[in-house]
């Protein structure tokens, strides 16, 4: 049998075996307030709007805040976004930001988010 000799029907049993089904998966953080650790583009801290449901590593924040640096007894970016941030530390409003090459989504705290707002710059 050679493919050129294939029947429609044929191609299509061919192509249910090879196939995956597809299947809609939402992402755990989609909805969340999280901290998310980008390749390139540093760390942000927003409302995660939208994750590109192909690709994860892209992403869509609202209420977004940039954060350049951090102190306050905070050693990695899960304690920023569960304990917060204290004095030395440097944020930024960046309003709504389209992420590439997220590599980290971790969900923050109330308590954290309170640290947040003594230190964006204006």
């Amino acid at each position: 049998m050679k493919i050129d000799d294939l029947t429609i029907g044929e191609t299509k049993q061919l192509a249910a075996l090879f196939g995956k089904e597809t299947e809609t998966v939402i992402h755990p953080m989609l909805g969340e307030r999280c901290l998310v650790r980008t390749y390139s583009a540093g760390v942000h801290i927003g409302d995660v709007v939208w994750i590109n449901p192909q690709n994860a590593m892209e992403c869509k924040l609202d209420n977004a805040l940039r954060l350049w640096k951090w102190d306050g007894g905070a050693l990695s970016l899960s304690a920023v976004a569960q304990t917060g941030i204290g004095k030395g530390s440097r944020l930024n409003a960046t309003g709504q930001v389209m992420l590439t090459n997220a590599i980290e989504y971790i969900p923050t705290t109330e308590s954290a988010e309170k640290s947040y707002v003594a230190f964006i710059e204006k």
